[in-house]
């Protein structure tokens, strides 16, 4: 049997990874054919939408993990074509349908604290995408979970670090982000989702259901930037919040700002995910903050030394 994963990026790669050593046969789908390169993995190239191309890769899958990510422009268009090719060729196969999810369905929260119980109340475009793509799994009757995280720091993650912090550090000038610096925020490590989703593909307990990824304990981005800055051994820089209109008044005009102010909820109010019933059920716990900082800062200053 074959553990098939639809992206290459951060989660799809580790989790390619994490099979790989311990000896699974992986196939690893993208557009472009890339992916890590090792023995046990193969690399294939599909369209994730191509339901009957995707269900000839997957004959022979024990799982199939959606590790795909649409650029936020194109959800409305690519998600449910994505998402229904992923589901028809589990059916087919008979695989477990994992899915690398986030907290987006659940919407503003009372209190800005979410558990696997909060109700999936989103009433924004991109949340609403992201319960319909886990209603329809559950409705398809192939045996599926959801890994939920939040927003994600390690190695080729996109987040408020590669988006706001590093090019602060770069230029040597004050850091705005569009949020409330001072307000705590769950952040959620690439490597513990990888690991969350293989262990919950595995166990019979963890179907037909959304589960969290462990994660450290909130901090304000004010308290993650200078942790950043501290590991990698780089001045300290000052970080301001940038006014929430800004964004939205951007986003008249241009539509990634548009895509990002839907979302600005998560930042200008706590947001905390509790992913304590993972933790008990599974034996799962979240990488220590400092390690995943100290990642993503290596995978930092590697990137800029290949382009100097």
């Amino acid at each position: 049997m074959t553990h098939v994963i639809i992206g290459s990026g951060p989660i799809g790669s580790g989790v390619a990874r994490i099979l790989a050593g311990q000896g699974e046969q992986v196939r690893i789908i993208t557009r472009s054919g890339s992916g890590p390169e090792h023995p046990l993995i193969e690399r294939a190239t599909a369209d994730a939408s191509d339901a009957r191309r995707l269900t000839e890769l997957s004959q022979d899958a024990e799982v199939i993990y959606n590790c795909a990510n649409p650029k936020y422009t194109e959800w409305a268009d690519k998600w449910f074509p994505m998402n229904n090719a992923m589901i028809a060729a589990a059916k087919a196969s008979g695989a477990v349908y994992a899915i690398t999810g986030n907290l987006y369905g659940y919407g503003p929260q009372p209190g800005g604290r979410m558990t696997e119980d909060s109700p999936l109340a989103a009433t924004g475009r991109k949340g609403r995408i992201r319960i319909k793509m886990w209603q329809d799994a559950l409705a398809s009757g192939v045996r599926t979970i959801e890994a939920r995280a939040s927003d994600y720091i390690g190695a080729g993650a996109v987040s408020t670090i590669s988006a706001v912090l590093l090019p602060a550090i770069n230029s040597g000038r004050a850091a705005w982000a569009p949020a409330n610096v001072d307000l705590p925020h769950t952040f959620s490590y690439t490597g513990d989702m990888a690991r969350t989703l293989v262990t919950l593909a595995r166990d019979a307990r963890a179907h037909g259901q959304a589960w969290h990824v462990p994660s450290p304990a909130p901090v304000s981005f004010r308290q993650l930037a200078a942790r950043y800055c501290e590991l990698a051994g780089v001045p300290q820089v000052k970080v301001h919040s940038l006014p929430r209109f800004v964004m939205r008044t951007a986003g008249v005009a241009v539509p990634i700002a548009r895509e990002l102010a839907e979302m600005d909820y998560q930042f200008y109010a706590p947001f905390e995910m509790d992913s304590s019933r993972t933790e008990r059920t599974f034996g799962l716990t979240p990488t220590d903050l400092d390690v995943a900082l100290r990642e993503t800062a290596a995978d930092a200053g590697a990137t800029a030394a290949r382009k100097m």
